[in-house]
């Protein structure tokens, strides 16, 4: 059985088609995640229609001008598990840095302050992330569709921190990445489609799907030089433990 840490199902025309696909490949258990108050809405709206799906709440950094105050509320909604996702984007610099920074940093202290896991964002912003996050951060902070190297995630291990691996486990330009799964303990390593995006081989290019988990999971298991079922138990537990499933 499996665990899809990160999924958006929020623009899905038939969600329950979706879940039910999941679920006959034992992808059994989603985590709907929330970019900002309407699409976390629609999240708390799916976990309480669909058993085995849960929801977070927080703001993109694509979407930090839009200001956290409407989301705030959300993190207190039935089947919230966490806040975010947040962090840091300057590769595309859809909202200002210092915007950014700034949003970044009070989901930080909301996570730390509401007793709930962080989920963060993080492209081409390392030192930011980490320098916003301090020396400890909210437990557990999840680094979601992990894209850095094993010096990042070393980084982000000595912190604390889980590693949640994407498709782009599974390309073939990502060795930076798959030196990362590797050194990723298992106790520390989710498991993510980050659906309907980054389509995991052999389905690169079209739309991903939670039922698409598995491959991603082999990605990781090839990286670690492991089966796949020593992945699919450690994950499964990790990600209980972590988003405090039951």
């Amino acid at each position: 059985m499996w665990t899809d840490s990160h999924c958006h199902l929020q623009g899905e025309t038939d969600p329950a088609g979706v879940i039910a696909t999941a679920g006959e490949a034992g992808v059994t258990r989603l985590v709907c995640v929330g970019t900002d108050a309407a699409t976390t809405r629609q999240a708390i709206g799916l976990a309480a229609a669909h058993e085995g799906v849960w929801a977070t709440a927080g703001l993109h950094p694509h979407d930090a001008t839009q200001g956290l105050e409407s989301v705030v509320p959300l993190v207190s909604a039935p089947g919230v598990v966490a806040v975010g996702e947040c962090g840091l984007d300057y590769h595309y610099d859809h909202s200002p840095r210092d915007v950014q920074r700034a949003v970044f940093a009070d989901q930080v202290a909301l996570a730390a302050e509401r007793d709930l896991p962080l989920v963060v964002h993080t492209r081409e912003a390392w030192d930011d992330t980490f320098a916003i996050l301090g020396p400890a951060p909210p437990a557990p902070t999840v680094f979601h569709c992990f894209s850095g190297g094993p010096d990042e995630a070393r980084r982000a291990l000595d912190l604390g921190c889980f590693l949640s691996f994407s498709g782009i486990v599974t390309f073939a330009n990502a060795g930076d990445v798959r030196e990362a799964a590797a050194v990723c303990p298992l106790d520390r390593l989710l498991v993510e489609t980050d659906a309907p995006f980054l389509a995991p081989v052999p389905h690169r290019g079209r739309p991903n799907a939670p039922a698409l988990l598995p491959h991603v999971a082999a990605g990781v298991a090839a990286a670690k030089k492991m089966g796949l079922g020593q992945v699919e138990r450690a994950t499964w537990v990790t990600a209980a433990e972590v988003f405090r499933l039951q």
